[in-house]
């Protein structure tokens, strides 16, 4: 039986019809769901309580953090069970609350920046419960220092190296959140993935005061490095992978470095520093924008105090004339 044709206008799920953004960090969350990164209930509890405070992004951060510590106590009572995989899901669930419900604070207290934390150490003691899901918490080696990163294994044939994805955040997201965005899918198929949070991003901002840059390949290269040194990876089958402004992340790592194997770009960024000015021009003019975090969120990551600086730290975030270096498909 052929199935109705869809309304026009816009198909994605709005939670808040009247805030883009918060409808999005819902919807981040429930993109968690088929993963072990969310319970569609949980989500619908959390939104009730919100219904009256539109907007108030304090609101928002202490109903994800209260729902995540809830959850998180459940998954420690279960590990003092005994109950290994039931306290692990638990506690990867309730990382995911906590990373969704910190992204819009800005800018960072000594709140957020704790239940941050607690979502990063959920996620850690889940992955420490649940040997099947074979996540391993690395440091790579970067300029003087490290960056955090999570392998998550696929299964390969006995003494034979197998192939690795990169997997770089975006604007606002973090290692632990991108797990959700289907990366036990690709495992399934192979394909192991490194998770990493780069300058700018995750905890290499929030705890180690690293800043975003435009020149990705720097961090990306370390990566490769590190992936290429271990014997269970083939060099010649490390690619690289982002999505949002990953965009400009994954194709600029991959046309500065010719040793990555593939490239993938979920919605290339073109020119970043243009459409930022436009769309702070925007705001000035008193225009309400469908961003998935505040704009402030700019400032924080290149550790400015302006928008003028924050304009000559996005002069580099362009792919015309580094692209066309490209040599993988």
């Amino acid at each position: 039986m052929p199935s109705s044709k869809l309304p026009d206008g816009e198909l994605a799920y709005s939670y808040f019809p009247d805030n883009y953004r918060w409808s999005h960090g819902v919807l981040i969350a429930l993109g968690g769901a088929p993963w072990g990164g969310a319970e569609i209930d949980e989500i619908n509890r959390i939104g009730l309580r919100l219904q009256n405070h539109v907007g108030d992004d304090i609101a928002w951060f202490n109903e994800w953090a209260g729902e995540a510590e809830r959850i998180e106590n459940i998954g420690h009572a279960e590990a003092a069970k005994g109950h290994n995989i039931t306290a692990a899901s638990y506690l990867m669930r309730a990382a995911h609350y906590y990373h969704v419900g910190e992204r819009f604070s800005q800018p960072k207290t000594d709140e957020t920046q704790a239940a941050y934390k607690r979502g990063v150490d959920a996620f850690r003691k889940g992955a420490e419960l649940n040997k099947a899901l074979r996540l391993e918490h690395v440091e790579i080696p970067y300029e003087g220092t490290s960056l955090p990163g999570i392998i998550v294994h696929a299964d390969r044939q006995p003494g034979k190296k197998g192939p690795i994805m990169l997997f770089l955040d975006g604007f606002d997201v973090t290692k632990e959140i991108q797990y959700f965005r289907g990366i036990p899918e690709m495992v399934k198929r192979g394909i192991s993935v490194l998770l990493l949070d780069g300058p700018g991003n995750g905890e290499a901002i929030r705890f180690r005061n690293l800043m975003l840059h435009h020149e990705t390949e720097r961090h990306a290269g370390a990566a490769y490095d590190f992936l290429a040194a271990r014997p269970e990876f083939d060099p010649k089958r490390i690619g690289i992978m982002a999505l949002s402004l990953g965009g400009y992340y994954a194709p600029r790592a991959a046309s500065m470095d010719n040793r990555f194997a593939c490239c993938i770009s979920w919605g290339p960024e073109w020119d970043y520093h243009t459409k930022w000015q436009q769309r702070l021009a925007r705001i000035e003019r008193g225009e309400i924008l469908s961003l998935s975090v505040p704009w402030q969120h700019l400032l924080w990551v290149f550790g400015v105090n302006t928008k003028e600086e924050a304009f000559k730290k996005l002069e580099g975030f362009k792919l015309d004339g580094v692209i066309q270096k490209m040599r993988c498909p």
